[in-house]
Order: structure tokens, then sequence, then C-alpha cells
């Protein structure tokens, strides 16, 4: 006699994300207002306190009498561009969205489910998330003194891992491995597993034993290195980002990418920012003058500061009431100076300070000053 039953499937009533999507924890940019409404000190996204230069500037305004055309689907003056500037192939370079679109493309090109990725314990929230839509594990290994690990990192390799992670300077620490180390990292990962050095900070540091990738990007098979227009360029707005790697990868990528992934007026504030040299140093200068500054104004007031080689500094707070970080962001936004909480970095007794104008930088440390002594 034949069995005719069968387990009844419900169908859902209306449209299910695949599995994990709902497990992902959305990107909380930084606070754009203070307790009042409004902003006088807004030091919470890492934004230059210079603005975009005026070649950049003067290039969007040309474009916007032709907002009616399709840009370059492959941005290739830009990557023209870039290529002059850093003496590199522009056929080996993409062009993204911001360096998140390039970092998430990487995800959906070499990840999927049963892979794995690694990321540093304090990495780049975008990493997570990547990893988690391509529909792959994200492993997290611990960091030393809030700086990656390397034999943390490699000592979660598995035969699932296919791609690391590594933001060289991290964000929110400030951090950096040394390029020795990080040939170190690569020497000990599998061919098959791809490394992707983020370098969106790179233009600020000012350290003898610091490469940003470009040259291990141009000479492994498995290093992709990215980089963003948001931070020293001072492009946030515009969205623009862009990576160097092998022409196999390149080619993935393209593969993937939307068809006009990169707007006309990114492109053409790119094209000039990247040749501003005159702007990029004076963005550096201005860095190099007061992120010391208010480090040692910080640490003055009894605040530990963790020392960073960025645009940014990360300041903890005493585990006490009425001292914490929370208290201080309150403190902080009702005084009109706007920080970023860290705690979903795994920081909760921590704010990240970007570096501002003089007037800026000065108005957080009389403030906290005044927050410490209250």
């Amino acid at each position: 006699m034949t069995d005719t039953s069968a387990t009844t499937v419900q169908t859902p009533a209306r449209p299910v994300p695949k599995p994990g999507v709902m497990g992902i924890a959305p990107y909380v940019p930084g606070k754009s207002k203070a307790a009042n409404g409004k902003t006088l000190h807004k030091l919470s996204s890492n934004e230059t306190p210079l603005g975009a230069s005026e070649a950049a500037r003067k290039a969007v305004a040309n474009v916007a009498g032709h907002l009616e055309l399709y840009p370059d689907g492959s941005a290739s003056e830009l990557r023209a561009a870039i290529g002059e500037v850093y003496g590199i192939n522009p056929d080996r370079i993409i062009c993204g969205a911001g360096s998140d679109e390039i970092l998430s493309l990487l995800a959906y090109a070499y990840l999927g489910q049963g892979d794995e990725a690694i990321y540093s314990q304090h990495g780049f929230l975008v990493y997570d998330i990547a990893i988690r839509a391509a529909g792959a594990t994200p492993v997290v290994a611990p960091e030393t003194d809030l700086t990656a690990d390397v034999d943390a990192i490699l000592s979660r390799v598995t035969n699932r891992t296919k791609l690391v992670f590594l933001a060289n300077p991290n964000n929110p620490t400030g951090t950096y491995l040394p390029f020795s180390e990080v040939r170190r990292l690569h020497a000990g990962l599998p061919p098959n597993v791809l490394l992707v050095l983020d370098a969106a900070y790179g233009e600020y540091v000012r350290r003898n034993d610091y490469e940003s990738g470009l040259e291990l990007a141009a000479t492994a098979d498995n290093v992709v290195m990215t980089r963003t227009f948001s931070k020293i360029y001072g492009l946030a707005n515009l969205r623009l980002g862009w990576g160097f790697g092998p022409a196999h990868i390149i080619d993935a990528l393209n593969r993937i990418r939307g068809p006009f992934n990169v707007s006309g007026a990114a492109i053409a504030a790119g094209i000039a920012a990247v040749r501003d040299r005159a702007f990029v140093d004076a963005a550096v200068a201005h860095n190099d003058t007061w992120l010391p500054w208010v480090t040692v104004e910080l640490e003055k007031i009894g605040l530990s500061v963790t020392p960073s080689v960025g645009n940014f500094i990360l300041i903890h707070f005493p585990d006490e009431d009425g001292k914490r970080a929370t208290d201080a962001d309150t403190y902080l936004s009702g005084q009109g100076c706007v920080l970023r909480l860290v705690g979903n970095y795994g920081l909760p007794n921590a704010i990240r300070m970007s570096i501002g104008t003089e007037a800026a930088n000065r108005k957080v440390v009389s403030a906290l000053a005044a927050f410490m002594t209250k």
C-alpha cells in the first residue's frame, strides 16, 4: 500500500530575506546634531575640517549643466588620473560609490554559504555587514593593545577561510600595523585566501614603517588595497572610492558592479582632487599640528587616549558613575560638540573624536576639562 501523505509546506505570506540578512546589525553613522538640534562642531564621522579643494568644487559645478547624461561607466579618466598620481596601471583599478562598495563587491565575488572571512576585533563594522550579506560567516580575531594581531588572525584561518579584511590604520582605534607585520600576515595565508588592505586613512600616516599596501597589491595574486576620497580629499558627500589589485580580481569585480556605479560629479571631483597635491599637503599639515595637541591636552585632564596615526582619536573614560563615555557624550552634545560613541565596536566606555578645526578642537578640550571636574 502506497503512503500518499506528504508534509505540508507553509507558504510565507510575504517575501522573506535569505538566511542571515535579518541577523545583520544595521550600520549606524555618526550623529549630525547636538542636543539642542544644532551642530556647532560635528566631529563624529572623521570628515576633514578643510572641506573639499577649490579644484574639486569647480569640477562638480561644470558637471551640473549635463545632469541628463550618463557618466562614463568605467570611470576611465578617473582611473587614469589615479594611475598617474600613484604610478600604477589604471586597468588594475576599480572605482566605486565609496570604498564601502568595493569592500562589499569583494565579499559578494569571493564569499558564499559555508565560507568564512576574518577581521580584527575592533575592525570597521562594514566588514561584518558585507560578510553576512554575502551569506558567509564572520570570524573575529582578538586584538592586542587595540591593534590587529597577526598571529591571532592566522590562528583562525581554516579551509573555509576565503577572505581577510585588515583596516590599516584601523577605525575607530587609530592604530596600525607596520608593513613588516602586514607582509608576515600575507606570507602566512594560503594563496587562495584574499587579503583586503583597507587604507582609508593611509594619507594621514607619518610613520617610516607604514605602507598602504600598494606594492603588495601590485605584486601578489591575492591582495587588494582599497582607498577612499571621503576622508582627506573631503568628498564624502559624493561617495567615491577605489581599489587596486591583480587583473583577475578587478575583472571579477567589474562583472558584478553596477554599470554606472560612480556618478559624473564624483568622477569629475575625484580627477581634480587626486591631482591637487597642495590641498592634500595642507590637510596633512593641519592634522600633524592638531592630532598631537588634542592628545596631549586630553591626557593633561586625566583622560586616556589611544595613540593614533589617523585623523581621529579614541578617548577612554573612567568607569565610574557620572564620568563614563555616555555621560561625556551627553555633556558634549549639550555644549554643541558631536562626537562618536563606539559601544557597537566593543568599546563601551570610549568616544571617537575626529580632528576638527582649531575652534572645534579647543572647544572639545575645554568642554571635557569642565566635564571631568564637575
